[in-house]
């Protein structure tokens, strides 16, 4: 049974339960020829004004930026055996400035939901170094599936 709620508040445990034990995602591109590209990645979810947000610390590689260039548009899903799984759609723009890489370095190695993260040292020296670079991730949709019994929950985010 797939129920629909208003309010992002009505699903953010299960939420950040399900990606906190889940971890990776895999984030889907399409191409400019209409076909989807996907890769594993580890990006970080905060809830900002009763709104869920994501940031995904990344190398700007030139299949990924031209894919975001093209189409901002991207979905994430995360699954582990289980069933639990969580599918975000969102839109991603590159967020360049310091003090935003300075904020998600630290959602990183606090892990954000609880367990998902990681140290970004281990990859750039400090959030200024130029091969770090940043997307925002600001979900339009997002499904919860509860692997025991298959209830999902879908929020959307409502036009102000």
């Amino acid at each position: 049974m797939t129920a629909t709620v208003t309010s992002f508040a009505k699903i953010e445990s299960e939420f950040n339960a399900y990606i906190g034990t889940t971890v990776y995602a895999t984030m889907v591109t399409i191409d400019a020829r209409n076909r989807p590209r996907t890769r594993i990645l580890i990006p970080i979810w905060e809830c900002v004004d009763g709104r869920p947000r994501g940031w995904l610390a990344t190398y700007r590689t030139p299949v990924k930026a031209a894919h975001l260039a093209r189409n901002p548009h991207t979905s994430f899903s995360y699954w582990k055996p289980g069933n639990n799984s969580v599918a975000i759609e969102a839109e991603a723009t590159w967020a360049e400035e310091l003090e935003v890489k300075r904020h998600v370095w630290n959602l990183y190695r606090a892990t954000s939901p609880r367990g998902a993260g990681y140290d970004l040292g281990n990859f750039w020296r400090s959030p200024a170094d130029p091969k770090l670079h940043v997307l925002r991730l600001d979900p339009w949709r997002i499904q919860v599936i509860r692997g025991m019994d298959l209830r999902s929950r879908i929020w959307t985010m409502s036009e102000a």
